[in-house]
């Protein structure tokens, strides 16, 4: 039962789990009514029989794994870069195939129902009309990109790729955190954690039947090339677009170009002539019909956005609009990751579904009301603050680790620019166990699934997603950047 410790006879002292009070009322994945849950039992079975140096022998095999294809991540401070290896967690997240299509269709409804949002409030604006969202949030967001007003995207699909990340609660309840529309990252590291389970346990995966992952590369190509431009009619050249080495995700965007077999470009490759997008070979000029951009939208294009951008292409907004080249996703959509767009999610789903949400959202205060930013002023050190446009764990404060300095520094960020901040409630996420020494303990996990969405609103979707792992000891933030890590998750098939 969960609290206990179990120990196996023979020569070598084999893994033992532990859980103290602390954790009750975290919701742990492994258990049922202190008992294993029939999906892990065969995981909790090895797990508990590996003996402490075989272990400590295949942490570092799959360290050597990771250095040697070069899975990295880069950190950013004060203008330097340092290149890290993501920690991996070598003990599986396993989803039954009942918990999973839950998710999935949660998932598609979002993915849908954002690509709805995004196409009516660069059009008609109905949502808008309708006093469902107020005006503001939208006109005078700094994502939302007014030089797309009226432009029609190829098939109506702004975002084609979207992360979604889930947080359980409890057995049945999943809830979204937040949605990533811009370029969400993390699906090489999902690839990899499979590729390199299956190279240090094969045995696991002969017994259990486990959906793959491995499908992803040829599942995104097909939907790039689902949205060719108005002026392509031929196999589409796509392309990736990278803003370089230092960035911290630039692993996966060499990683998904190498599974896709597409060109990496950075925007010094590409250049516009006459309209047209053209790719720098040694054979000359080639046409480019498709950009899987990872830039932000203010570095795509210095004539139309920042003129200070070394990276972006030169015209390049120009010849998206002329029709002859696609870029995914389309800019201003990030106005979607927004994270007080994120608070009307159910509304928007509603409106263009006809549809309750079938994952809800996190309950979630706007401080740019009068009342709610009193409660979270009130009620600071129980919540969960962030930026509205913040990301990878930064510009946010989890009160009840906070000092008194921290909350007050917030505190006056709030009441000066209340439109700037959301606030949560503290989650007791539900956990998933590390190996840490001979003890299997209990970590925060989040999950992010990838949705993809073509022409003829054709979607795919792996079964799975990235498990995040908070692996700090009481740590709710899972970030890489924040010191979290990485697990494989498991999809059981029927």
């Amino acid at each position: 039962m969960v609290g206990s410790r179990f120990e196996t006879e023979g020569t070598h002292p084999s893994v033992s789990f532990h859980s103290d009070n602390k954790w009750k009322k975290m919701y742990n994945e492994v258990y049922k009514n202190s008992k294993v849950r029939k999906f892990y039992n065969q995981i909790y079975d090895w797990a508990k029989s590996l003996p402490e140096n075989v272990i400590v022998k295949k942490k570092t095999e799959a360290e050597n794994l990771f250095k040697k294809i070069g899975i990295t991540f880069s950190v950013y401070n004060n203008f330097d870069s340092t290149e890290r290896l993501i920690p991996f967690d070598m003990f599986p997240r396993i989803i039954s195939s009942t918990e999973w299509k839950k998710i999935k269709k949660g998932v598609i409804q979002r993915a849908l129902a954002i690509n709805a949002f995004l196409n009516d409030i660069y059009n008609s604006g109905e949502i808008i009309k309708a006093k469902l969202i107020p005006e503001n949030l939208i006109y005078k967001n700094p994502a939302y990109e007014i030089k797309m007003i009226g432009f029609k995207v190829p098939k109506r699909i702004y975002s084609p790729i979207i992360g979604s990340d889930i947080v359980r609660i409890n057995e049945k309840i999943f809830k979204v955190l937040e949605d990533n529309c811009r370029t969400p990252s993390g699906v090489s590291y999902l690839i990899e954690n499979r590729e390199i389970m299956m190279r240090m346990f094969p045995e696991l995966f002969e017994t259990l039947k486990v959906e793959t992952v491995e499908n992803y590369p040829s599942y995104l190509l097909q939907t790039l090339k689902s949205l060719m431009p108005k002026k392509c009619n031929k196999e589409p050249n796509i392309v990736i677009l990278t803003p370089g080495s230092f960035n911290s995700a630039y692993y996966e965007h060499s990683f998904l170009a190498d599974m896709m077999g597409i060109e990496l470009v950075q925007g010094n490759d590409l250049f516009v002539d006459s309209g047209i997008t053209y790719m720098k070979t040694t054979k000359g000029p080639k046409k480019v019909d498709i950009i899987y951009r990872r830039i932000d939208d203010q570095f795509l294009d210095p004539i139309t956005f920042d003129n200070t951008s070394l990276i972006g292409v030169p015209g390049l907004f120009d010849s998206y609009k002329a029709g002859n080249v696609n870029i995914c996703s389309a800019p201003g959509s990030g106005i979607a990751d927004d994270k007080a767009i994120y608070t009307y999610m159910p509304d928007i789903i509603k409106f263009y579904l006809g549809e309750e949400a079938i994952l809800e959202n996190i309950k979630t205060w706007r401080c740019f009301n009068e009342d709610e930013k009193k409660y979270v002023l009130n009620n600071i050190q129980n919540l969960v603050v962030k930026e509205v446009h913040g990301s990878g764990g930064y510009g946010m404060l989890i009160g009840s680790n906070a000092s008194k300095k921290k909350i007050d520094v917030f505190k006056r960020k709030i009441k000066l620019n209340p439109e700037n901040f959301i606030a949560q409630p503290i989650l007791s996420l539900s956990s998933v166990p590390i190996f840490s020494k001979k003890i299997l303990s209990p970590r925060h996990v989040d999950l992010r699934p990838f949705c993809l969405i073509g022409g003829n609103k054709k979607i795919k979707l792996i079964s799975g997603g990235l498990t995040r792992v908070a692996l700090k000891e009481n740590s709710l933030i899972v970030n890489s950047s924040q010191g979290g890590g990485v697990k494989d998750t498991w999809v059981l098939t029927e």
